[in-house]
Order: C-alpha cells, then structure tokens, then sequence
C-alpha cells in the first residue's frame, strides 16, 4: 500500500556493492537500513519496486566518488529525483569516530530529509566526454614527462652530458641519436628509454588532435571559441576551462564561479579580529591549474598580438570590448600588485581570479538566455549614467552586457 510521504534514500556506493538506508518525510521517524545490494541494473529495479511499495515519491542521495554519474543517470531516467552530493560538504560531528557503509548511508538519508546536503553539478554524457579526453591529454603530458626525466636521468647517472640546452629540439635529437653506450645491456635500457618518450610524444599528439577534432562538433564549441578572445586563453586552456566547468551561465554572479574554483581567500574570523589565508582550494582543480596557467599572460604590458588579434577576428565586437578591457584591468593589476611586494605566484592568482570574472561575462555574452539576450547597454565615459540600448546609440568603448557591470561591482574600483 503506497504512503504519501516522501522516502529519502541514502546510497553509500562502491565497486560491487551499495549500502542503502532510508527515513520518511515524516520529522520523527526513524532511519531503516536495508543493508547491502549489488550494483547490477536489475539489483537497482529490485531495490526501487521495493521502495515503492512504501512510496511512490522516492529521492535517492549519494556521494561524489570513483563510481561516477552512471547511478544518477539510471534513477533519473527511470523518473526518480537523484542529488550527487560533495564529500568534502557533508556535514560531520568532531566527536564521531565510527565510520561504515551502513553508518554512511543512514547519514546521507538523514541529512537529505534535513536539507543539510549540497549537490554538485553533472555534466552531459558529451560534456563529460570531451571531459575526459582533456584529462588523458593531462595524463600524456604528464607520463611524457616522467619519461623525459627518466632518460635525463639514466644519462647523467654515466656522465653522458649534451653541451647545448636539452630542449628536445632537433639538434637535442640527432644527439640522442648518437649516444653509444659502453655496454650491450646499457645500450638497450638507453634505447627503451628513448622509445617510451617517442612513444609518449606520439600519444600526446594523437589526443591533441582528437580534441581538437571532437570540440568542432561540440555544444559548447561557441563558448570554447568565445573565450579564446582572452588574453592568455588558447585553445588549450579554454576547452579545459570549458570541459571541467560545463555551461558557466549555470553561475549567477562571478564571486560564484571564483569560489567555484577555489581561487578565493579562506578566512578565520571571530570576533572583531579578521584574519584571511590561503586561497581554498575546493573544487575543480583541472580548471583551476589551466585557469592559474593562463593568468601569466599578463604579466606583460597590455598589447595585442599576431595570434590574439587572429583569434579577435572570429568573435563578436562585443566580445572583442571584453576582451581588451580584460587586458587593460589584468595587466595594470599585476603591475600594482607586484609594486606592492607580492610573491609572484599570488599575483598570478589573483589574477587568475578576476580572469574567471571576464570568462563569466563572455560566456553571458555568447548565451541566449535572459540574463545576456537584449540586454545592451553603452558606457560613457563623459558621464555617469547608463544610456538605454536604441539603434542611434554610437557607444565610444563598445557595446557590452549587463552583466559586465555586475562584474564591475564585484571586481571592485580598479
């Protein structure tokens, strides 16, 4: 017989079986596990004509982990409301010191029903996709340089030392061509070396050229070109941003997307004494680390270049504006903050952080959603007020959203 109260459902997931509890709407019923199941498709339907007897509205909660979205995508198809939750959010007492499947999982139903719980975002199937690719091109990058060091190191382990600078250049290669080692047996731990980096190189372009392939065809193929027009942001670097964040109109302010990507300052205060840190770190660290590494650009006096200015012409003016006012803040920015004797690594932060403010403002601007669709307005510098958009209006600095102004606000006063 089907109840009318809503069952919340708590799913401790793992690699071959899913602990399961679940409390009612009700705010004094109890928790009632019902122990483990597999993870098999028809372990799922057993599970939820089970369930339903009890209820006919169910909402199941797990965690974030090495499984992946495959469950939520199931429930969700089958009709069945799903929150992925954050780990690191789930609320936990200091004194508990007991942990199991059975204790998680009656936790995540408690807190659902308590609305404690925070969800994270799921990408698309091809979101998630190309999402993939950029991190086994991170992989590549990352085994290519092991490599490398690997045969450095073989090489000055015996006194075999080049004489220019080892940049695996041509003329680099033809020397490691050359190398002849005393022995047969070192000869072929040389040659293995040299093999696992031509190997690796041969990897990594293969994935660079699939991403590229890939993206042509992708949704968000618009965004990832859009955010080229920044300074600092190439190919590279903007369909990871892309890839790893999703659609970044899903945020609706920039101080959103900056602690999104934990760029900005943890703090301890109490009382009236106010004390800030570290930049926190929570997050996506794939968009962070590409974020951070095309922050540098602008280290540099404000100036467009052969490659920028080939990029500019593909996208719109309006753009275009924010992508020269980008340049213009970012550049004068570090200079103050350099000035003032920051450590170049912070510098390049905070940069990185109001870099993320100009990615939310052009995605807005490529967006045909309310908050960027008709929403023009001209920036005057004569006077301090904000024109309404008509057809006789001859901006001076261009035409930009409204949203640029809400990054204004957050930005600060330059």
């Amino acid at each position: 017989m089907h109840q009318s109260s809503t069952l919340y459902v708590g799913l401790d997931v793992h690699k071959e079986s899913i602990a399961v509890a679940y409390v009612a709407q009700d705010h004094h019923a109890e928790v009632v596990s019902l122990g483990n199941i597999g993870t098999r498709q028809c372990d799922i339907d057993k599970l939820l004509r089970q369930l339903q007897y009890k209820s006919a509205h169910l909402v199941f909660v797990y965690e974030a982990g090495p499984c992946g979205y495959w469950l939520y995508r199931y429930l969700t198809k089958k009709g069945h409301v799903c929150w992925v939750i954050a780990p690191s959010l789930i609320p936990k007492k200091p004194g508990d010191r007991v942990k199991t499947n059975r204790r998680d999982a009656i936790k995540l139903a408690r807190l659902m029903r308590s609305g404690d719980l925070t969800p994270v975002y799921v990408p698309q199937v091809e979101d998630e996709a190309i999402r993939d690719l950029c991190r086994a091109r991170e992989d590549a990058i990352r085994d290519l340089k092991a490599a490398k060091f690997r045969l450095k190191a073989f090489l000055l382990r015996h006194d075999i030392r080049y004489t220019g600078r080892a940049t695996w250049g041509p003329a680099h290669l033809r020397w490691l061509s050359e190398v002849v080692c005393p022995t047969p047996a070192r000869q072929i731990v040389f040659q293995e070396y040299i093999r696992a980096v031509n190997e690796h190189t041969e990897r990594l372009a293969r994935l660079e050229q699939e991403l590229t392939d890939q993206v042509q065809t992708w949704r968000l193929a618009p965004v990832v070109e859009a955010l080229q027009a920044l300074r600092g942001v190439q190919f590279t670097v903007a369909v990871t941003i892309v890839a790893e964040l999703g659609d970044l109109t899903r945020f609706d302010k920039p101080s959103q997307l900056m602690s999104y990507l934990g760029l900005t300052p943890s703090e301890y205060s109490t009382g009236d004494h106010r004390r800030q840190g570290a930049i926190t770190k929570t997050g996506n660290a794939h968009a962070r680390r590409a974020l951070i590494e095309g922050a540098w650009a602008y280290r540099y006096p404000a100036k467009v270049s052969r490659h920028l200015q080939l990029r500019l012409e593909k996208v719109p003016k309006a753009i275009q504006d924010i992508s020269w006012k980008a340049q213009v803040r970012l550049c004068k920015r570090y200079r103050q903050l350099s000035a003032r004797g920051k450590h170049a690594n912070r510098v390049v932060v905070a940069i990185a952080r109001e870099l993320s403010a100009f990615m939310w403002a052009i995605a807005h601007q490529g967006a045909c959603d309310p908050i960027a669709s008709g929403y023009l307005v001209t920036l005057q510098r004569t006077d301090n007020h904000v024109d309404s958009p008509s057809e006789e209006a001859q901006p001076r600095f261009g035409a930009i959203l409204v949203g640029v102004m809400r990054l204004q606000e957050t930005l600060g006063p330059k």
